[in-house]
């Protein structure tokens, strides 16, 4: 963490420091009226944030212990009880395909313009969340709900407006466990999440609701919940941001991403505290993979086959995607699938088509099973994914009151919990380590969506990457090295690393490897590989790296 001189301040209330970098276009954002609206938030709920994440680390430490995570006997008679959510707004009745990114000013026109139906905008997993991040995200979404935003490319000589017919625009804030740092509100960091939260709907929810909403919304996508008391705190969040814009209680709407293993087992519970506000579920399926793991760290009969194995044609996943479809019908809302993370491979049109036919297979799938949309990381899938969901909603906007699966009514937590089957390869390994590595140098200089492979990476399977490693190096797991079984001792993943090390500057070139941030992405990744002790998240080891303090109003009196 550094500081850095400013040429201004921010007019800040009370007990509120921005410590951020000063810029005329986010002191628009930034008024001392939205401040005051954050800091009510942040001042009202902090504390139940806290209890919640302290609860996480107690079942971590009871799972740690050997415990499994099950269904709670305790909230049986929510599951049991048939009850139902508000219905869906028609805004929003028909989401067949979504598109995510950072927001980004030429992310944000390019993906309202790709004929998805959806877009969310991500200050999430695929947002490096730095000052200038945030706050021209927040620019750049006030400007696209107002209708103004355009972008110039000087380079390609061309401007870049919105199209008369533009997708929905749903935003993802940061998870509970992220802070602000940037933000001191009466002297500690605030909340993430209630930051991005706060200062969208602070700046945009009159003109949404005219101009987008149908008189409803906004929207909102909600990540990494664990367990119901987390959806509680949220609907409590938003019953505040209704009372305070004197809206109707239930115009806001969320669709909560069910990307832990703790939260499979909670859908019903989560969906019960957020019914007044509820847009559906969504199969966040890399961070479950994640989640999995992670959970489930100090269970050595759970080891993971290789990422690209686990599929969701394994067991586990494909009973996690049934029960949520079953799970979201049977409470009157959308059930989302997952991200398909391809992107169009230029220059070999033998092995695009070939990635094409793998995202046809996969939508087919979900669209079979019962989702009523899915995610795309990349506009050059919309067309072809919306084929598939069209041809399998058959005319109608979703698949609610159409498609129950009673038969995922049987799924128990063996089944959630089942271990994934495939090979342990060394080449897994190498995977790991270069798109681990490659994917945290791209965040520190301030890129979280990360072109890889012929696949579009975040933070989700930058996180898978890190926890398997992990695990293999915990529990020194046999791997297959082309026929030859090796155990992955400490040695064998330095050797892994310095090799990769070597292929990642021979593939991105010796310049910009010496100038990007690839050695401090290495010391880090590695050495949160070979903790004694999982770290929860990699990226909170790495914020510091990109937080920039600047002279405040505050600091100066």
């Amino acid at each position: 963490m550094t500081t850095s001189k400013l040429a201004g301040y921010y007019e800040a209330p009370e007990g509120v420091d921005v410590r951020g970098r000063y810029e005329k276009e986010f002191a628009k954002i930034l008024t001392r009226e939205a401040l005051e609206f954050v800091a009510g938030l942040d001042r009202q709920f902090r504390g139940q944030i806290r209890h919640a994440l302290e609860c996480r680390r107690e079942a971590q430490r009871r799972y740690d212990a050997g415990e499994l995570p099950g269904f709670d006997p305790a909230t049986r008679f929510i599951r049991d009880k048939d009850w139902v959510c508000v219905p869906v707004p028609p805004a929003i009745a028909n989401r067949m395909v979504e598109i995510t990114g950072p927001a980004e000013r030429k992310m944000v026109i390019n993906a309202l313009n790709s004929g998805a139906k959806v877009f969310m905008a991500d200050f999430e997993d695929a947002l490096s969340p730095t000052w200038e991040n945030l706050m021209w995200g927040q620019v750049n979404l006030k400007d696209a709900v107002n209708g103004t935003i355009s972008f110039e490319d000087k380079e390609r000589a061309r401007i870049y407006k919105l199209n008369e017919k533009t997708a929905n625009l749903f935003v993802r804030p940061r998870g509970w466990h992220l802070q602000e740092s940037h933000i001191l509100i009466d002297g500690v960091p605030a909340v993430g999440c209630l930051v991005d939260f706060g200062l969208f709907f602070f700046h945009n929810y009159a003109i949404f609701r005219a101009t987008q909403g149908q008189g409803c919304g906004p929207f909102f996508y909600l990540p990494k919940m664990e367990h119901s008391r987390e959806a509680r705190i949220w609907n409590g969040v938003f019953n505040r941001a209704e009372e305070f814009a004197s809206i109707p209680s239930g115009s806001i709407r969320a669709t909560v991403l069910i990307e832990t293993l703790p939260a499979v087992f909670q859908m019903n519970e989560i969906l019960y505290e957020l019914r007044s506000h509820s847009a559906g579920l969504n199969c966040g399926r890399w961070d479950y993979i994640f989640s999995y793991v992670k959970t489930l760290r100090a269970h050595p009969d759970r080891l993971l086959p290789d990422r690209v194995s686990v599929g969701m044609s394994q067991h586990m996943m494909r009973s996690y995607s049934d029960l949520l479809i079953f799970t979201c019908h049977r409470r009157g809302i959308h059930a989302m699938g997952g991200m398909a993370a391809q992107i169009p491979i230029r220059g070999d049109p033998v092995a695009h088509a070939k990635a094409i036919e793998a995202v046809r297979l996969d939508k087919f799938r979900e669209v079979r099973a019962g989702h009523d949309g899915t995610w795309a990381a990349h506009p050059g899938l919309i067309e072809e994914i919306g084929k598939v969901f069209e041809e399998g909603l058959a005319g109608r906007d979703n698949l609610i009151g159409v498609v129950r699966r009673d038969d995922a009514a049987r799924i128990g937590q063996e089944d959630l919990l089942q271990s994934p089957r495939g090979r342990r390869t060394v080449e897994g390994l190498r995977l790991n380590t270069r798109v681990g590595i490659q994917y945290l140098a791209a965040w520190l200089a301030g890129t979280g969506s990360v072109p890889l492979y012929n696949l579009m990476e975040d933070a989700a399977t930058a996180e898978i990457s890190r926890v398997q490693n992990w695990q293999w190096i915990r529990y020194q797991a046999a791997l297959d090295a082309n026929g030859v079984e090796v155990a992955v001792t400490p040695e064998l993943f330095a050797r892994v690393v310095e090799e990769e090390m070597g292929r990642i500057e021979r593939e991105v070139g010796t310049e910009k490897f010496l100038l990007g941030k690839y050695k401090e992405a290495c010391s880090i990744f590695v050495r949160q590989c070979m903790a004694a002790e999982l770290g929860d998240f990699l990226t909170l080891d790495a914020y510091n790296q990109i937080v920039i303090h600047h002279p405040s109003a505050a600091s100066r009196m």
